[in-house]
């Protein structure tokens, strides 16, 4: 989004006073700014005139973004900044010996154009570099940790892996999927990844989620905030099985994880 957002203030002049102006902001390092937009997940463009909200996008979709600029402020002076690289060309490598035709096509001992090259004297050697690196230590890392994520999903019925504790939560997007799941009277198991960036990392590409709180069920990724949200507006009782009382949800496994420890609230 700061790419998009760059390219597309670039393609304004500067004015005093200015006709537009861009700022980004940290989100999560600005809970009390993220709830009064209501801001449930990141990126999320916010356009304001004289205090007003005009219109909000979620996501970064850059061209749902640059249509709501332009449709506010007008189109920037020099939009041509924001179209597609100019297309690339090749011009084929004349080896020694060989003869092309003008079109790139390579011609024969006999004089015949082929489509093909001789690569007969390209053969690597012994001594030549490789082509590919060794399987190393780093594969055998990453099945651990992939083995390590797995469990930990599975560690409660309901896990959530969020910034700080539900006591204590670090984000706003956090602090406010706590308050959703207790209003629901759902039990479950937490992950603090500030605690541990290995997990807080590998977990993004794992599930190929990137961003956090989390939320599983049954060891099966849900989404983020804004997904449960839209999984209650369809269905209220989603959280249904894993309500107190209703026999699947429980505290994690002590065994989940060995540091930190996997609590429940």
């Amino acid at each position: 989004m700061s790419t998009i957002l760059s390219t597309l203030a670039s393609s304004y002049p500067a004015e005093t006073p200015p006709t537009i102006s861009f700022i980004s902001l940290d989100a999560e390092s600005l809970p009390d700014i993220s709830e009064s937009y209501d801001v449930t997940a990141v990126p999320f463009l916010v356009l304001q005139r004289d205090g007003k909200v005009l219109e909000s996008v979620s996501g970064s979709d850059a061209g749902k973004v640059r249509d709501a600029v332009e449709k506010h402020a007008g189109k920037g002076g020099n939009t041509a900044k924001l179209g597609l690289p100019p297309k690339l060309e090749a011009t084929p490598r004349k080896v020694e010996g060989e003869d092309t035709d003008g079109k790139g096509m390579v011609n024969g001992s006999d004089g015949v154009p082929s489509s093909t090259k001789d690569l007969s004297g390209y053969a690597p050697s012994s001594t030549d570099a490789k082509t590919a690196p060794e399987m190393s230590s780093t594969e055998g890392q990453t099945e651990e940790l992939n083995k390590r994520l797995e469990e930990l999903v599975k560690a409660a019925p309901v896990m959530l892996f969020m910034k700080g504790t539900p006591s204590t939560p670090q984000c706003g997007f956090s602090r406010q999927l706590v308050g959703l799941l207790r209003e629901q009277g759902v039990r479950y198991g937490f992950f603090n990844i500030l605690a541990d960036e290995e997990v807080r990392q590998g977990l993004k590409t794992w599930a190929d989620w990137p961003t956090f709180p989390q939320l599983w069920c049954g060891g099966e990724l849900v989404g983020g905030l804004d997904i449960v949200k839209e999984e209650l507006e369809s269905d209220p009782e989603f959280f249904k099985g894993y309500s107190v009382g209703m026999g699947k949800g429980g505290m994690a496994g002590a065994d989940a994880q060995t540091e930190p420890k996997t609590a429940s609230a």
